[in-house]
């Protein structure tokens, strides 16, 4: 599902996708006087996780700190970025691999009209243009922006609503067309919650400081974006505050970000025409989904009362305000494909204030961002045959086999779940579809359109294609082989109704490492443990657990199955809310309760997994350390990330992930291995009592 502005942020390079990546391990090893492994000593190449190593730190007080310590002290956050880490050096590789491939494909001037080379070649080269964007300034948008000033009426805005939801905004509601949660193999349309500027709901109503300067600033941005857009002082300064008070009203008919995770409470499914009578007499929905070819006998509705008061919002709104309201979040979605005074504008509130950068990315790193959609998935084409062997592939094939039998004799394991609830639960487990590295199938773009009018042209050519295709799949057989991520994405998903883990092929890069010089212990603590077991307990936490194996969902637990469950939850849920990341803001543990189970999931079933491997049989050291303190340390390299105070405030109040210190400290408190491999003590901050801790998976 596309999210509020979506395209820009991608373009600018500030929003970071997916499930598990914000991007964005009592041994002889431990001194007794220090409770901690000495550093390795130093040699020609530093070793994969000891280099990373702050000795200062007590791993029994602040293990994220202690792994990744000396690391991250020296490696600032650059200007242009809103956070810094492991994800984002890997993407720094990544750039360079595919500035190449654009560049090569922009060399060939006779490339064939529809191929490959011409659509990577041409949007590159236009992109690139920042002479021709300044020249063109909002001229790219005219079309759009004529049928907008002619507005004279409600249905005029909902003409334009729908129009620029085939332009990749959701402006006043989200929709997709998806899977049916509870019929997975047909592909139903959905209806939910959105048309907002700013990251989620509770920017617009939170107190504490950074977030009332965000609101200020964020009006500001709205009234710099009129002007730009022609307006005067006066009214720009009139139509920001307008704009500010309708998305406010939207925002308070809005389920709050925990509310959003419950499947049952969020699928709600009824005819267009009871929509219409029910909630939103204003607009009849029949004929608009028919004016898309869409002759759907019924929607799901994720949160029904959000389209009952937005029923009241569009009567009770002047239509030069909703007129106001689609112009500048047009605007504000294209602003990056436009001149520099546009996307000065976007960045100065959506970059810097938001996010904590101080300066722009570079512009080519910038194109490189809006290559999304089909642009990303023709380029990964070309990304896996230069980058991504068969060896390395059937390296994390095996490796998710070896995770998938660790799970299984996990559940059997289970003191707390019933025989027939585990019989149910292996058959989810032998029916998840595992994706590594790249698909089996590519999907045929040849009826994408790239040319070179505008940067601007093509990323609306680009979304067209996009809602274009979406809209096809109505009516038709789910294809299962699709993927929503390309090859070279550092990132990793579960999806509930296919019942699948899909694991690009970036995600497993180490940087500096060639894949066959890492050891077992930190491959099975980075990649096993935080990546595969992770995806794979997707599909058995507070929402994934709710579908089946054919990816329905229907309740297969028992009763007091279930209620165990939530009761076992709810201490993860407690051990996180009490996480204060910045003063006067918590870790949101209901919000965030998928990915806390995934991270402890993840680890517990990684560790089994390890166990079985020669290297941790063997118990040999490396660098100092044994098998099971570089699993651990493994798993914190896939966390080493720092980030700017606003953009940890952006996720702790927008992103159903904790921030990533307390994505190594939180699940590892939990584990007597962990306490075992670095001497944890009752006293020490990482240290739980065994009444406090989580026990799921």
């Amino acid at each position: 599902m596309k999210t509020p502005l979506r395209l820009c942020l991608l373009a600018a390079g500030i929003l970071a996708a997916g499930c598990d990546r914000t991007p964005p391990a009592t041994s002889s090893a431990t001194p007794p006087d220090q409770g901690r492994p000495a550093a390795a000593a130093s040699t020609q190449k530093p070793d994969v996780v000891a280099a990373n190593i702050d000795a200062s730190v007590n791993p029994g007080d602040d293990f994220f700190d202690y792994a990744n310590g000396s690391w991250l002290k020296s490696h600032q956050i650059p200007a242009s970025e809103a956070s810094w880490g492991i994800g984002q050096v890997v993407q720094e590789d990544l750039y360079t691999r595919l500035r190449s491939i654009n560049e090569q494909a922009a060399a060939q001037a006779q490339a064939a009209k529809g191929s490959d080379e011409q659509k990577i070649g041409d949007f590159w080269t236009v992109a690139m243009d920042e002479g021709l964007a300044d020249r063109l300034g909002p001229a790219p948008l005219k079309d759009e922006l004529t049928r907008i000033d002619a507005i004279t009426d409600i249905q005029g805005a909902l003409d334009e609503s729908f129009a620029l939801h085939r332009l990749g905004l959701d402006s006043l509601f989200g929709f997709a067309v998806a899977q049916d949660e509870k019929q997975s193999d047909a592909m139903a349309v959905h209806l939910y919650q959105g048309g907002l500027g700013l990251p989620d709901r509770d920017y617009y109503f939170n107190t504490e400081a950074g977030v009332a300067k965000a609101r200020t600033a964020y009006v500001e941005h709205l009234r710099r974006m009129f002007k730009l857009l022609g307006s005067d002082d006066a009214a720009a300064a009139k139509s920001a505050d307008q704009v500010m008070a309708f998305e406010t009203a939207l925002a308070k008919n809005s389920r709050k970000l925990e509310d959003l995770r419950d499947p049952q409470k969020n699928y709600n499914k009824m005819t267009p025409a009871e929509l219409t009578r029910r909630y939103t007499p204003a607009i009849a929905w029949g004929p608009r989904l028919g004016a898309w070819k869409l002759d759907a006998a019924s929607v799901i509705v994720g949160q029904p009362e959000f389209f009952g008061n937005l029923q009241d919002l569009l009567k009770q709104t002047p239509v030069p305000v909703l007129r106001d309201y689609l112009r500048v979040h047009l605007a504000d979605a294209y602003a990056p494909c436009l001149g520099k005074d546009f996307y000065a504008a976007f960045f100065d509130f959506y970059g810097h204030e938001l996010s904590g950068q101080e300066q722009p990315r570079p512009r080519w790193k910038r194109v490189l961002n809006a290559e999304g959609g089909p642009l990303s998935m023709i380029l990964g084409r070309i990304f896996v045959k230069a980058y991504f062997p068969e060896q390395t592939k059937q390296r994390y094939n095996t490796l998710v086999d070896a995770i998938r039998t660790a799970y299984g004799e996990r559940i059997d394991r289970l003191d707390w779940m019933s025989d027939a609830t585990k019989a149910k639960a292996h058959e989810k487990l032998a029916a998840v579809t595992q994706k590594v590295g790249y698909p089996d199938h590519w999907k045929d773009y040849s009826t994408l359109d790239i040319g070179r009018d505008s940067f601007a042209q093509n990323a609306m050519a680009v979304q067209r294609w996009e809602f274009d295709d979406m809209l096809s799949k109505f009516g038709k057989p789910v294809d299962r082989s699709e993927w929503d991520m390309s090859p070279q994405t550092y990132n990793a998903y579960y999806n509930p109704s296919n019942n699948e883990i899909v694991l690009p092929a970036a995600q497993f890069t180490i940087p500096g490492f060639a894949d066959g010089d890492i050891d077992d212990a930190v491959v099975y603590g980075y990649a096993a443990a935080s990546t595969i077991g992770h995806e794979l307990t997707h599909g058995f936490d507070d929402q994934g657990r709710q579908f089946d194996a054919k990816g329905n969902l229907a309740n297969w637990w028992t009763k007091d199955d279930a209620d165990k469950f939530q009761q076992r939850a709810a201490v993860m849920v407690k051990q996180f809310n009490a996480y204060e990341p910045l003063p006067g803001l918590h870790i949101n543990g209901q919000a965030s309760l998928g990915e806390n189970i995934a991270d402890f999931g993840g680890l517990l079933i990684g560790l089994d997994a390890f166990k079985k491997t020669e290297q941790y049989k063997k118990g040999e050291k490396i660098a100092g350390f044994t098998p099971l303190q570089r699993f651990f340390l493994g798993y914190a390299l896939s966390w080493l990330y720092e980030e700017h105070e606003a953009a940890l405030r952006r996720g702790l109040l927008s992103d159903v992930h904790a921030p990533a210190k307390w994505r190594v400290n939180g699940p590892l408190s939990n584990m007597p291995d962990f306490y075992e491999a670095f001497g944890v003590k009752p006293g020490q901050k990482m240290w739980r009592d065994e009444a406090d801790r989580v026990r799921i998976w």
